[in-house]
């Protein structure tokens, strides 16, 4: 079949994707950190303690994520999502009006639970599930809605700061969480429940077995993956969490920097793209063993770059590995460890990557306060990806042989 034929006969799933990528943006932290400045200056924070609060917050969504992530290898997608949607509109009504510092923690809990946590897993899981010979295809473009979420709504909420309380922000993008959930109960009104489809549809890991997700948990390539796991949503979200220290520390007026994020968007973009192409065409395996290397390199170059060109490139090849990593992970865990238990094995997957998420801004804004600059981090951050794409590389030259011959 066709690209054409493809999206016409699968359009209400991808589409269904791309929603509920797009509405995980609002817990998100490229979102949450356009209004970092404003957070830190209501609650008279320090970037080490504005750090610690998102780092304790999000390693809570983390450890629930382990046991909500499940959920999906029992419910539908569609009934998930009338819980998920609601949750995710209360957390950030409950932004809205959060007053003081220890309410913020359960605030940013509730946000990266329902929003990056919970509406990132039922995208990923359900391309991951309902597709097997297109499942790169199919995570490329329902991952088009994190795209499209991070090149439009950073730029249109921050010039709105300059019009509108930032209070009041969080109500309009409690809103619009509610405004997709009509959309998806019609999209997915045909959807078969999650087992039935993987049970119709089965597509085996390693040893031809579909592994469950305690056996995942004892085998070696699962503890070779925690780096990589790891690196990307800690590292990444520092990066996007510390961006208004990073651009004072270069010199950058912060809209001038922001401004630059379309530029990642359309390399991730593209990046997306040939990932899903490549996933199609020869597996996940030797892809995962280059899945690093963007990173490594866009940091190092972001490190050395004195001009806002030299940023823009850097936040280019920061893009390939961002765009690879909308794709990638997902049909990792399927092609390795099969589909029947994929929901509770992403949800394990996911919960590290949460946790992730939370470590960065945490360790970079301790380190700021201690003395040593975001930019200053940045060497030894590219050093960490290194170190995971070895990792990665030693778990699966020992591991691939056991994939069926069809992977």
């Amino acid at each position: 079949m066709g690209l054409i034929g493809f999206l016409r006969g699968n359009a209400p799933f991808l589409l269904a994707g791309v929603l509920l990528s797009f509405t995980s943006s609002y817990g998100q932290t490229f979102f949450i950190s356009i209004f970092a400045g404003e957070i830190m200056e209501t609650f008279s924070l320090t970037d080490g303690q504005w750090g610690l609060i998102y780092t304790i917050g999000t390693t809570i969504s983390a450890v629930t994520m382990v046991w909500a992530g499940a959920l999906t290898d029992k419910f539908r997608v569609r009934a998930l999502a009338n819980v998920v949607g609601p949750g995710l509109a209360l957390a950030c009504l409950a932004m809205a009006a959060v007053s003081g510092p220890v309410v913020l923690i359960f605030v940013i809990f509730a946000l990266r639970l329902f929003g990056q946590g919970l509406f990132s897993h039922l995208s990923i899981v359900a391309m991951a599930r309902w597709f097997v010979g297109r499942r790169g295809t199919a995570l490329s473009i329902s991952s088009m809605g994190f795209a499209v979420g991070q090149a439009l709504l950073p730029v249109g909420f921050a010039a709105a700061l300059g019009f509108v309380g930032w209070r009041w922000l969080w109500v309009v993008a409690a809103g619009m969480a509610l405004a997709v959930l009509p959309l998806l109960a019609v999209l997915l009104r045909a959807e078969r429940t999650p087992q039935s489809v993987a049970n119709a549809t089965p597509s085996a890991g390693m040893d031809s077995h579909h592994w469950t997700r305690a056996e995942v948990l004892r085998h070696p390539l699962f503890w070779f993956s925690i780096p990589l796991l790891l690196g990307p949503p800690a590292w990444g979200t520092a990066l996007f969490f510390q961006q208004v220290h990073f651009a004072g520390e270069k010199g950058w007026e912060l809209v001038d920097y922001v401004a630059l994020m379309p530029v990642f968007t359309a390399v991730s973009i593209a990046s997306t793209f040939v990932t899903g192409a490549l996933i199609d065409r020869i597996g996940t395996a030797r892809l995962m063993m280059l899945y690093m290397l963007p990173f490594a390199l866009g940091f190092l170059v972001l490190w050395q770059a004195e001009s806002l060109m030299l940023a823009a490139v850097g936040l280019a090849i920061f893009g390939i590995g961002t765009g690879a990593q909308a794709t990638l992970p997902g049909s990792y865990w399927a092609e390795f460890f099969g589909t029947r238990h994929i929901g509770s094995i992403k949800a394990m997957a996911g919960a590290i990557m949460v946790f992730g998420s939370a470590i960065g801004p945490g360790v970079s804004g301790w380190l700021i306060d201690a003395g040593l600059d975001f930019e200053d981090q940045l060497p030894w951050i590219a050093g960490y990806f290194c170190f995971a794409a070895a990792s990665i590389t030693i778990g699966i030259a020992a591991a691939r042989q056991r994939l069926p011959r069809a992977a």
